[in-house]
């Protein structure tokens, strides 16, 4: 069976680009960090039959991390551009941009949403995005499979285009929002005041993603250092530079840099420039009960 569904995947148009890059423990952790380079860019047009042209590349795969991610994506919906109307019965996923504004869909609802932002989609409903605007937008893909490097599309041949459109979302979205940030001391173990925010919580997410979290360290502030046993994790650098720290081994992180973090691994992170050092952190929990588990307590920041 296995067999078969890696033999029905090859004919899927938007599979992540499988790099190099690619995390494992023998490897030094600066080659395990994964850069954002836009010269990169692949350039691909009608994906799940959307209007236009996406240019992107793939920054993490399945074998990434030792839970269930199976993807992260980055790139640019070029203007009047976007991604068809398409499920996914055993992923679930969420469309980020950056910057700009974009028509999201879930379900066949469409709304404007403002950058920097997302909208993550149930294992089972359909979504889409379309850029309708005259610039690029900076964009983001985030895809955890309810099992292990499998992954499903079901296309339904609507580029959603001059659909009507809802004030108000009818949908989840997750706003990167700094003014919702609130202070941390010393958050687990670090130095100085951070601002820490979980965006989305355990609730959103049927499968095995556990949290997103936006976090904030001001010059010299630390987080860590601090071991999970539960969720993997990865981070990436939204603003800012700063330095992480796995184990005996440290590295620098500068924007766009994606972070891979393996179970029970011992990480640090310290930001060592002088502006603030944004980071977006994606959990995915080994085992769905350490998940369930959050939805009985107020989760302290981890990552």
């Amino acid at each position: 069976m296995r067999t078969l569904v890696v033999a029905a995947l090859a004919t899927v148009p938007f599979l992540p680009i499988v790099l190099g890059a690619q995390t494992t423990p023998a490897r030094p952790l600066a080659q395990q960090i994964v850069h954002t380079d836009p010269a990169k860019y692949r350039p691909s047009p009608a994906v799940h039959g959307g209007p236009g042209r996406l240019d992107y590349t793939g920054l993490l795969d399945h074998t990434s991390l030792d839970t269930n991610l199976f993807f992260l994506h980055r790139g640019v919906i070029q203007p009047k551009s976007g991604i068809g109307a398409h499920f996914h019965n055993q992923c679930e996923e969420m469309f980020v941009i950056l910057n700009g504004e974009a028509q999201f869909t879930v379900d066949g609802r469409t709304s404007v949403l403002q950058g920097p932002v997302g909208a993550p989609v149930r294992m089972g409903h359909s979504h889409a995005i379309y850029n309708h605007t005259d610039q690029p937008v900076e964009w983001m893909n985030i895809n955890v499979s309810a099992v292990k490097a499998v992954y499903d599309a079901f296309d339904l041949s609507d580029p959603r285009v001059g659909v009507p459109l809802d004030p108000i979302p009818t949908f989840m979205t997750m706003r990167l929002d700094k003014a919702l940030l609130r202070p941390a001391e010393a958050m687990l173990g670090g130095r100085g005041t951070v601002q820490y925010r979980r965006a989305l919580g355990p609730s959103v997410f049927l499968g095995p993603w556990a949290y997103v979290d936006h976090l904030v360290l001001p010059a010299g502030a630390t987080v860590g250092p601090h071991t999970d046993a539960d969720f993997g994790a990865f981070y990436y650098v939204l603003e800012g530079s700063g330095r992480v720290t796995v184990g005996t081994e440290s590295a620098a992180i500068v924007r766009g840099d994606a972070i891979p973090l393996q179970l029970k691994t011992a990480k640090t992170f310290e930001n060592t420039g002088t502006a603030p050092l944004e980071l977006l952190v994606v959990g995915v929990a080994a085992d769905p009960q350490k998940k369930n588990d959050l939805l009985q307590r107020r989760p302290p920041p981890r990552g």
